[in-house]
C-alpha cells in the first residue's frame, strides 16, 4: 500500500494545517515575496516541521498556491455570470485577477521556471476558454465588442503581474482594468 500522497492529506487535521498554510502563505507572500517559510509557519499556527510535510520546498508551496489560485480563476466565470450582466462579471474576474497578480510579483521568478515562461502551463488553456466565455456573453448581449480575442485581451492582462503592490498597486489596477474593460465594451451607435 502505498502512503498517502503529500499533496493530498488524508486526517482532517492534517488538511486544516495544509489549508491554513495555504491562506497565510498567499497573503505573506504577496506582501512580501522573501517572507521566510518560519514566518508562515509560525502566522499558521503550525511547526515547520508540519509546513514541510505538506510543501517540502518553497517552490512547492508557491506552486500550489499558484495552481489553486489559477484553478478558482478558471472556475469563477459561470458563477459569475449566473449573478451578474456580462461586463459586470468580466469585471469582477478582473479584480480576482489583479488581487491573484499582488502574489504573482511577489513570486513570478518561482512560477515562470515552473512553467517554462509560461509555455507549459496546463493552465493556460482552460484559463483562455473562461475568459473567452465572459468575452462571448458580453458580444452576445451587445455590451462588448464582437470577436474579441481572448489571448489579446490575456496579453493586456498580463501588465497586473507586473505592478508593485508596494507601490499604490490596488489604485493602479483598478485604473488599469477600468481602461481594458472601456477598451473591450462595445461603442454606443
Amino acid at each position: 500500500m502505498e502512503p498517502p500522497s503529500p499533496t493530498k492529506p488524508t486526517r482532517k487535521d492534517a488538511r486544516d494545517n495544509r489549508e491554513r498554510i495555504l491562506n497565510v502563505a498567499r497573503e505573506a507572500l504577496a506582501a512580501s515575496g522573501s517572507t521566510s517559510l518560519t514566518a508562515i509557519a509560525k502566522q499558521a499556527g503550525v511547526g515547520i516541521g508540519t509546513l514541510y510535510r505538506h510543501f517540502p520546498t518553497r517552490e512547492a508551496l508557491v506552486l500550489e498556491l499558484y495552481r489553486n489560485d489559477i484553478q478558482h480563476l478558471i472556475d469563477r466565470p459561470p458563477v459569475l455570470l449566473d449573478a451578474h450582466h456580462p461586463v459586470d462579471a468580466l469585471r469582477l474576474w478582473f479584480t480576482e485577477i489583479a488581487h491573484y497578480g499582488r502574489l504573482k510579483f511577489a513570486v513570478a521568478d518561482v512560477i515562470h521556471a515552473a512553467t517554462n515562461d509560461g509555455r507549459d502551463d496546463e493552465n493556460y488553456g482552460p484559463f483562455l476558454r473562461s475568459l473567452a466565455l465572459l468575452l462571448d456573453a458580453g458580444a452576445a448581449d451587445g455590451s462588448l465588442k464582437p470577436g474579441l480575442d481572448p489571448e489579446d485581451v490575456l496579453l493586456q492582462l498580463s501588465v497586473l503581474w507586473r505592478i508593485d503592490p508596494a507601490r499604490g498597486g490596488e489604485e493602479r489596477a483598478a485604473r488599469i482594468l477600468d481602461l481594458i474593460v472601456d477598451g473591450l465594451r462595445r461603442p454606443a451607435v
